[in-house]
């Protein structure tokens, strides 16, 4: 399996990112890592081998990318305000660096973006905003809402709410998104969600679920066994649904 390692110097973030290229064709799959996740976490956990028979066969090239969850959404010593702005930062990282690299070392037109945990969350917030981008959206063990409280996971902005967080949570600007372009390449967006049965955002991706229904979004809801939330059941999920 081709295995290559790419860093960089981003001038929107003013530091150096690095990423993990796996495969040498096949559809491109951009894959964030969980809150405590790095660049290479997904080979870690094993989640790569998993996946080996389809990159070795062409069928998919993985891009694995930093989250970046320290400075952004978990950087405490922040305000709210500037987590939030530093997240909108590395969104502009992913669009206007991360996926043209990507378009440069595979002319494939089929581009899936793919996270668990609070990547899932960053996969859905990018890909339900850039529709057009995207030809599939895989979100695993995902809390689509980031000011939701559940068991011992806090708000991430305690308390503090303002436009740029409206505009990327799912769950908020969803329902009032208005008949238009966006929402008809919404509409031709693959959408799969993976959840378990006693995981802790069950109900929130039920509630996306269903405003996704709402507009007319067709997508699967997979709701497995127990707890689904760890590295285990990810590598299992991922070759079934990637």
């Amino acid at each position: 399996m081709n295995r290559e390692y790419v860093r960089w110097y981003s001038p929107r973030l003013h530091r150096e990112m690095e990423l993990l290229i796996f495969g040498h064709a096949g559809a491109k799959v951009l894959m964030l890592p969980t809150r405590e996740g790095r660049f290479f976490e997904y080979e870690q956990m094993g989640v790569v081998a998993s996946l080996a028979g389809k990159i070795e066969a062409g069928q998919m090239q993985l891009f694995c990318i930093e989250g970046m969850a320290g400075e952004t959404f978990y950087s405490g010593w922040r305000h709210p305000g500037d987590r939030i702005r530093r997240h909108a930062l590395f969104e502009d990282y992913v669009l206007s660096e991360v996926l043209p690299l990507m378009a440069a070392r595979n002319p494939h037109d089929c581009t899936i973006i793919q996270g668990c945990s609070l990547g899932a969350f960053q996969a859905a917030s990018l890909a339900l905003r850039h529709p057009h981008l995207f030809r599939k959206l895989v979100a695993f063990s995902g809390r689509y809402d980031l000011t939701l409280k559940v068991e011992h996971f806090d708000d991430l902005l305690g308390g503090y709410y303002d436009d740029e967080l409206y505009f990327r949570t799912p769950t908020h600007f969803l329902p009032n998104l208005p008949p238009g372009e966006h929402l008809d390449h919404l509409r031709r967006l693959e959408v799969v969600l993976a959840i378990g049965a006693d995981d802790p955002f069950l109900d929130n991706n039920r509630h996306l679920s269903r405003l996704l229904t709402e507009k007319g979004v067709m997508h699967q809801l997979h709701v497995w066994d127990g707890r689904a939330h760890r590295a285990g059941i990810w590598r299992r999920m991922a070759p079934l649904y990637i």
